[in-house]
């Protein structure tokens, strides 16, 4: 018996001792809920003095806490609150709980009882506005809790009558947040109005008041700070999408006389707000019987503002006139001219006039001095229907002193010039006069807006003499923008064309370097102006009716310059050609071949047509190329399997058509390239799949062994090119990149078995190669379905039979598969861009070598232009080669890049060069480079959360990709001098 009890004890015992084995995860989880909140009780007790406990409370703020711990911690924070005399120590205790209840997966709603109760006993104003604080924490943690919300706004409204501006502005804040129009509050004296707001129809009784009708009272209080949140806290309810009352209208207008700054400019974007909200109700005018729409009375007043005192009031005014695009032509022009128009003043009628006479009782005889003078003075200021004061809004706000003013207001008129052919006329010669200002920002800026609202103004003689004056500016990017704007300007007489291509030809003699700039805006100026440059082309070329004239210099900028000008202009009028000597046609011919970006396609008389006349280039070219590149690639998709008889031959001419295509139609350059690339990696992978590799032994086959081994390096360099190089793609391009970037893979491994002995080296690789199938269906999961019939497809309905088998099995599935796998057709998205890079400068035409001492360095300047590029301040890198082999790749600095246009940028920077001494010169290589890494899709899926439960890999792969042409230029290191 007592060795039985003996055995039943032990048993018992060992499953005691078992248990918490067993349980050792749970045990794990939950052994960090006390650990916390026992910690910061030690820390806490442990402090001595306020100063100690602060430390603690610091600390233990930058750590992080579970979400299961929260409510625990908060429990020993208020602990210590009751029990804490210092008005420091509480507040931050008040702002740890406010940052607890932001924790991810915690509802805050638990801790809301015990932090209300906090109220009952604080007397400080600064912890009650940090207790206040706190509670907006949590009500915007809980949005979808009515209860919580209207709990919470009791308690704002109870401490809306504290005396300390703090509290007011957190109660002010939270209405805001946290308030609904429909929300009623009750003033019955249990605090959920404010003791002292009296409500609508009654003097002291009990009365309802909505939220806005509560923050509208503040709008008045004693203290600048309360009148500014309470500003804020209705344009809060605004931007929550509640639509504002109008009867706050008129207090917002009193508002913009305020003592304050802050004031002023939070209640001119509250004006704003009720313009855009009830632009057509009708308001009165004050002193007089007339009405204006609200949203013209609101445009007056803020114009009015434009004068502020405070240079931050008046950029607020400024930047607001620009998105008031629903005010009265009358109005919107009077803030051009400082004079109070006519028609914005209050005329009497006929009728009017002359019952006022009747009513004098006689008319004048003319015997008594000035018996017909009016009885009372009229105040003229009285029946204006805008204030004097907001004339001239604009005039006003472009000489202001301060160039933030100036900025904005270019900005406004560039807004409201865009909505208004009439107003972008009246405005132009104000904007041509910013073109002088002291400020390079301002000058840039009022350029852009030109170049914006271009298309509505013609410019005048004088005009265009202010405009080119700019061009002798020292800032580079002043001069490109205007290059810019005179691409797309129009001019009015024959000698403005005159006048600009001669201030043209200075500025490219001036700036040698701003010859493409220049070029390329001759050639915009020439082909917008036909009928304007056709009287002046004997004289721009020089030619005579009855001598013959020397023939110019190919090689001179200014000449290539005119025949730019010229040669666009002649484009579009055929009476042009015949003017021409015989020595401009071989310019044409040869100009046409070097500059085909810069001269056009012309018809010729009595001559062969230029190539790119007809075809391709004529009426329809870009539908009929379209639909030739759709039919390509529906040709393509013929092919079931990459073994089929023709399929390389059928690869291969569309690859060369698509090429073809893509160099004659610059709008489908990018999806023809890409297309091509796409098919070039096909017909790699097919050739590497060829039937006589994969049934003859190794040792018989190292050639096309090898071939194979290139291929695929190939293929994966084409699929980071597919990827990266182009702008546009959607996510099944993404997921057929990726596709193609597996099968080279396999092949790799297919390969690397074929050629390794032994199993070791391959396990790793087949580890490998499986974690890429999961990733690649983790992050394509929407596109499986098109991947059925493909390589990915079959690989997936065979997963649980590949993560269990062994390498050489896994090496035979993956064989058999390739080789048995279909043609994935490609479905081209809307718009794909390629991205493309070109050195302007060097040019690499200079025979001079660049001599520096060895050793020593010397800058080379660097001038690109890159298009479709996508976030090029962290891709694009220059390379420099050297011709020992040696390489240097520099990462230009963010200022380097301009972007001055939509998908393009520029690249100005200095590259430093230095190498030992060389007996000759020779050149080096130029190239400009884009970075990629291949986790950046993982990231952005991750990110996004199209992804679930995948991490990022560490493996990834990181590389560049060259694009644009190479530049050579010569350089000389000479030894130093001893």
């Amino acid at each position: 018996m007592a060795a039985h009890l003996k055995k039943r004890v032990y048993e018992e015992f060992s499953k005691v001792v078992q248990l918490p084995q067993e349980e050792a995860p749970a045990k794990k989880l939950r052994l960090t809920k006390p650990s916390k909140s026992a910690a910061l009780h030690i820390d806490l007790c442990k402090a001595s003095n306020p100063t100690d406990a602060l430390q603690y409370l610091l600390s233990f703020a930058r750590s992080s806490v579970e979400a299961e711990s929260v409510e625990g911690v908060v429990r020993i924070l208020l602990e210590h609150y009751y029990k804490e005399q210092d008005n420091s120590v509480r507040l931050k205790i008040a702002s740890v709980i406010g940052l607890l209840s932001k924790t991810q997966n915690f509802n805050p709603e638990s801790i809301l009882d015990d932090t209300l109760n906090t109220f009952n006993t604080e007397k400080s104003h600064q912890v009650l506005a940090q207790l206040l604080d706190t509670l907006l924490v949590i009500g915007t943690q809980l949005p979808e809790s009515p209860a919580v919300r209207h709990r919470l706004i009791e308690v704002a409204c109870k401490h809306l009558s504290d005396t300390y501006f703090g509290v007011r502005n957190k109660c002010l804040q939270l209405l805001g947040c946290l308030g609904n129009v429909d929300t009623h509050l009750n003033k019955d004296g249990h605090g959920s109005v404010p003791p002292g707001i009296v409500a609508p129809g009654g003097s002291g009784g009990i009365g309802v008041r909505d939220v806005q009708s509560v923050i509208s009272d503040y709008f008045t209080d004693q203290d600048p700070r309360v009148r500014t949140a309470a500003i804020k806290a209705m344009l809060q309810l605004h931007e929550r999408g509640l639509k504002i009352q109008q009867a706050i209208y008129d207090q917002a207008c009193r508002l913009l006389c305020d003592d304050y700054e802050q004031v002023r400019s939070a209640a001119v974007q509250m004006v704003w707000v009720l313009s855009q909200l009830y632009p057509e109700s009708i308001v009165p005018i004050p002193s007089s019987n007339e009405q204006v729409r609200l949203v013209d009375d609101s445009f007056g007043k803020i114009s009015h503002m434009v004068s502020d005192g405070s240079w931050v009031v008046r950029v607020q005014a400024a930047k607001t006139l620009g998105n008031m695009l629903q005010v009265s032509p009358q109005f919107l022009e009077q803030t051009l001219d400082k004079k109070l128009m006519s028609d914005l003043r209050r005329k009497r009628t006929a009728h009017e006039r002359a019952k006022e006479l009747y009513t004098s009782g006689e008319f004048s005889s003319g015997r008594k001095w000035a018996d017909d003078a009016p009885k009372e003075k009229v105040d003229t200021s009285a029946v204006n229907l805008i204030a004097s004061g907001a004339c001239g809004a604009f005039v006003h706000g472009l000489e202001d002193e301060m160039y933030e003013v100036r900025n904005a207001a270019v900005d406004a008129l560039s807004a409201l010039a865009q909505s208004s052919a009439s107003f972008a006329e009246k405005c132009l010669d104000f904007l041509v006069d910013m073109f002088n200002d002291e400020i390079e920002e301002v000058r840039l800026q009022s350029i852009h807006v030109l170049r914006q609202i271009s298309t509505n103004i013609t410019l005048r003689e004088d005009q265009l003499d202010t405009v080119l004056a700019v061009l002798e500016d020292s800032s580079r990017d002043i001069r490109e923008a205007l290059h810019e704007l005179i691409c797309f300007t129009n001019v009015s007489t024959k000698e403005c064309i005159q006048l600009a291509l001669l201030e043209l030809l200075k500025n490219l003699t001036k700036y040698p370097t701003d010859r493409n700039s220049v070029w390329k805006c001759l050639k915009f100026l020439g082909g917008r102006h036909p009928t304007l440059v056709l009287p002046l082309v004997p004289e721009l070329l020089s030619t005579h009716p009855y001598f013959h004239t020397p023939e110019p210099d190919m090689d001179d900028p200014a000449y290539i310059a005119v025949l730019v000008l010229v040669f666009n202009a002649a484009q579009s009028c055929p009476t042009m050609t015949a003017l021409f000597s015989d020595h401009t046609f071989r310019h044409y011919t040869y100009l046409r071949d070097s500059l085909s970006h810069l001269v056009p396609p012309l018809r010729l008389p009595g001559r062969k047509q230029a190539p790119g006349v007809c075809g391709i280039d004529g009426s329809g070219s870009v539908e009929s190329a379209q639909l030739f590149l759709q039919q390509s690639l529906c040709r393509v998709s013929t092919i079931h399997n990459l073994q089929d008889p023709g399929a390389q031959d059928l690869l291969n001419f569309t690859i060369r058509d698509l090429q073809r295509l893509g160099e004659l139609q610059a709008e489908l350059a990018g999806a023809a390239d890409f297309s091509a690339t796409y098919l070039r990696c096909q017909l790699l992978l097919t050739k590497a799949l060829q039937e006589k590799l994969w049934t003859m032994a190794v040792p018989l086959c190292l050639k096309h062994n090898a071939m194979a081994t290139a291929a695929a390096k190939q293929i994966l360099e084409e699929t980071y090119k597919l990827e990266f190089l182009y702008s546009g793609l959607e996510n099944r391009q993404v997921a057929t990149i990726h596709h193609v970037r597996l099968q080279a893979k396999a092949l790799q491994l297919v390969l690397t078995a074929r050629t390794r002995r032994g199993v070791e080296p391959l396990i790793s690789v087949c580890e490998k190669f499986l974690q890429e199938v999961e990733s690649f269906q983790r992050l394509f999961v929407i596109e499986l379905p098109h991947l059925q019939d493909s390589f990915v497809g079959k690989l997936l309905e065979l997963s649980p039979r590949l993560s269990a088998c062994k390498p050489g099995e896994l090496v035979k599935i993956l064989q058999t598969t390739l080789r048995q796998s279909g043609f994935l057709n490609l479905q081209l998205p809307e718009q794909i861009q390629r991205a493309s890079g070109t050195i302007i400068e060097p040019t690499g035409e200079s025979d001079n070598p660049l001599r520096f001492t060895s050793g020593l360095v010397v800058a080379l300047d660097i001038d690109a232009t890159l298009e479709h590029v996508q976030d090029p301040q962290n891709t694009v890198k220059v390379q420099v080669l050297y011709p020992d082999g040696q390489s240097h790749v520099i990462q230009p600095k963010p200022g380097d890049f301009r972007s001055p246009g939509p998908h393009r940028h520029r690249l100005i920077t200095q590259v430093y060069l230095s190498h030992s001494a060389w007996t000759e010169a020779c050149q080096i290589e130029v190239r400009l480079l884009l970075a990629y890494s291949s986790a950046r899709l993982c990231k952005a899926a991750w990110r996004d959360g199209t992804t679930e439960g995948l991490q990022p890999t560490d493996g990834t792969t990181e590389g560049t990709i060259p694009f644009g042409k190479p530049v050579k230029v010569f350089i000389m290191p000479k030894p130093a001098r001893r």
